[in-house]
């Protein structure tokens, strides 16, 4: 018996190791160049309008969407990209011009913007944006929420250079 307890002490100690090893290899720079690129998910350019504005909000606000954007590969976080937000809210149906707006990210990568709340559209309150200038490849994404009630969403892209 204090063979199979000795062999379990082993295996325990030698699991700790292994799996602080890994830690430290996840947090490591030459870990992060595996990043791999967002993909565009199914439905996410759906009533997309070109060319919205960069704006401070969206209509009256009181829902903030937020997010990260990073360089595939290596993790840097990237400045000054454009996001377009636009969804079905309060105020206006995900196809109305004014339910569409975008925002640039700041030096750490990070995108947010106020918009009206976020209402169910075919059964599901979710958001759309959307990464579309030339310098990475385009990238839709639509997010659902957990539940109508909430106050905010966010999505992250990892962009991959066109």
């Amino acid at each position: 018996m204090s063979h199979t307890l000795m062999d379990r002490r082993t295996l325990i100690a030698t699991g700790t190791a292994a799996v602080l090893a890994t830690a430290s290899t996840l947090a490591s720079p030459l870990r992060a160049k595996s990043l791999a690129p967002t993909t565009s998910m199914r439905g996410g350019s759906n009533n997309y309008l070109p060319g919205a504005p960069v704006v401070d909000r969206i209509g009256g606000g009181g829902f903030l969407m937020f997010g990260a954007v990073r360089r595939a590969g290596d993790g840097v976080p990237l400045e000054g990209i454009r996001i377009q937000i636009w969804a079905h809210t309060t105020e206006g149906h995900e196809r109305d011009p004014w339910s569409h707006g975008a925002t640039l990210t700041n030096a750490d990568g990070i995108f947010q913007l106020e918009m009206p709340q976020i209402v169910p559209a075919f059964g599901q309150p979710h958001g759309h944006l959307a990464y579309d200038s030339s310098e990475f490849e385009t990238v839709f994404l639509r997010p659902v929420m957990a539940s109508s009630r909430d106050r905010s969403l966010s999505a992250h892209f990892v962009l991959q250079p066109a």
